[in-house]
């Protein structure tokens, strides 16, 4: 009798185990599917579009929004010393731009911003009055930057708290934002920091793209030497 239930106990035991397996495996291939189709939805703001290899599983998104060329990419960021783990999206106009340097506005930088060289610009520009407060700049050329003229009309871009970067520079524009973190309950309980299960909404995604062919329209149309700069 007592082997009879050792082989039932082992029985059990296995199956369930089993179970376990076959349920991670399925949350896997649904995190997995969740994830390759994050800019889905996003695709409606975008003609000749192209979707490539992006970062843990996530795709990488290009096209042209109003002629514009575009390229999307969202970074999972899970480093520990952050409340909750989040999911970043970088929203880049990669053209070339009639600039000297870059300017990088960060807010509220912790120096581990895994989707930003914002510690490897060599030059920290003094904050201008007006300029949000928990905002950081850098630049690798403080005597060559954007006039503040031009920039200053566009910070209304920080009145969302979720934006996190602006980038100008030569090669183009770049805003970052915060998607979303993970769920509390389960990060704090499970440890479980899964995001994405939802697609990118194109009405988080179409105001950043119209703030950053304003500002792209601006600096092309100002065309002035490089004086009254942020550096000055």
């Amino acid at each position: 009798m007592d082997r009879l239930f050792l082989m039932l106990l082992a029985l059990g035991a296995g199956l369930l185990v089993a179970l376990l397996l076959t349920r991670s495996l399925r949350a896997g291939r649904e995190r997995s599917a969740n994830r390759a189709r994050y800019f889905d939805a996003a695709k409606s703001l975008l003609n000749e579009r192209r979707t490539g290899e992006g970062t843990a599983g996530f795709p990488r998104l290009s096209g042209r929004y109003r002629g514009r060329l575009v390229d999307l990419q969202a970074v999972p960021d899970t480093l520990t010393f952050r409340k909750l783990p989040a999911l970043w999206v970088l929203v880049t106009l990669p053209e070339p731009l009639p600039l000297r340097a870059t300017l990088d506005l960060m807010m509220r930088p912790t120096g581990l911003e895994p989707f930003s060289n914002f510690n490897g610009l060599s030059d920290q520009i003094a904050l201008p009055a007006g300029f949000p407060e928990t905002a950081t700049i850098r630049s690798d050329d403080a005597a060559s930057l954007l006039p503040e003229a031009v920039l200053r009309p566009h910070l209304g871009l920080f009145d969302d708290p979720r934006i996190k970067e602006l980038i100008v520079s030569p090669r183009g524009l770049r805003v970052v934002f915060l998607a979303e973190e993970a769920d509390r309950t389960r990060y704090l309980l499970y440890r479980d920091a899964e995001m994405a299960a939802d697609q990118l909404d194109p009405t988080r995604l179409e105001p950043v793209l119209e703030s950053l062919l304003a500002l792209r329209d601006d600096i092309i149309a100002s065309q002035t030497p490089f004086q009254e700069s942020l550096s000055a």
